[in-house]
């Protein structure tokens, strides 16, 4: 199939490259501009771009959709299907509608639920024991389009969505090739989605990573893997911002929220519903990330201290 892809970050990277692996002809590649990345603000291209680049294909980066020349630049590529994964822009309906198959989303969850910027991320902070990935016919609502292929996944008790990201990116870029085999075969079926409010799967933010001790250690938990890499889970010791980038539950038992109970070989503290969480890595403010033995050998605990 002739296509034209629409893609930013490393989850629509495999995607991509699987279009390109199985013969599909890609014609153009529609990805967010270069921004500046890091303390010095280098001047960094997508992924996307990287990839696409590299295979020669033709890349454009319009700062808007609506007030660009991209709806021409697309019906002069003739695409028999635009394929969107995280490219981060609203699609007008014009661009939507404008090739022999419309638009197809691969979305990180399993719709209705979660639509929105972050549905990996919440599906690990609200504790999900499931999750999948859904290719989607797309329409002008928000992740409302009826859905053409689902794939479901369990997921781990301790897996972070930095590693759930890694793996539902696999299972799009698979569930993206199957898809398209249908809908050239003529075997997709579109089912719609049910109607209501489902919410929304709203952009994570620093805001989210104060740690409430009062929280039971379930949910504590959830917030340290949801929060990986960035911008990661944090409370404060002894003055000083203290990340927490891994965490197990175990069986001590504690009174005081944010309490250390444990501060030999192992650092274990106290949550709000008495049941405590061993915290594995950490990183001190001004310091680099570690695991908790490194940090302890460096770093003297009383039992009895607050975290918070």
């Amino acid at each position: 199939m002739r296509i034209v892809f629409m893609g930013t970050p490393d989850f629509a990277v495999p995607c991509l490259d699987a279009l390109i692996n199985f013969g599909h002809e890609v014609v153009g590649v529609f990805t967010q501009p270069d921004k500046p990345v890091g303390r010095k603000q280098v001047l960094t291209a997508p992924p996307i771009k990287l990839l696409a680049e590299k295979h020669g294909i033709p890349v454009y980066q319009p700062e808007r959709l609506k007030d660009s020349d991209a709806l021409d630049i697309i019906s002069e590529l003739k695409p028999d299907i635009n394929v969107v994964v995280a490219y981060g822009k609203i699609l007008p309906a014009d661009i939507l509608n404008s090739a022999k198959y419309g638009s197809v989303n691969v979305h990180a969850s399993l719709l209705p639920k979660y639509r929105g910027a972050a549905p990996i991320q919440w599906a690990v902070l609200n504790g999900d024991s499931e999750t999948g990935v859904c290719v989607m016919q797309m329409d002008e609502g928000l992740d409302t389009g009826d859905i053409l292929f689902v794939k479901k996944t369990e997921i781990g008790e301790n897996e972070t969505s930095e590693e759930l990201f890694e793996r539902l990116s696999d299972i799009g870029a698979k569930s993206l090739i199957e898809t398209l085999s249908l809908i050239e075969s003529g075997g997709a079926v579109a089912k719609k989605q049910p109607q209501g409010d489902f919410g929304y799967a709203r952009m994570i933010t620093k805001a989210d990573s104060p740690i409430d001790f009062n929280r039971t250690a379930a949910e504590v938990h959830n917030q340290v893997r949801g929060l990986q890499t960035w911008p990661v889970a944090e409370t404060v010791l002894d003055g000083k911002k203290l990340k927490i980038h891994k965490t197990v539950k175990c069986r001590l038992k504690g009174r005081n929220a944010g309490e250390i109970v444990e501060s030999d070989k192992k650092l274990v503290v106290t949550c709000g519903d008495g049941n405590c969480l061993e915290i594995l890595e950490l990183q001190l403010e001004g310091k680099k990330k570690m695991d908790v033995k490194s940090f302890l050998s460096g770093n003297k605990i009383e039992i009895g201290t607050v975290l918070g």
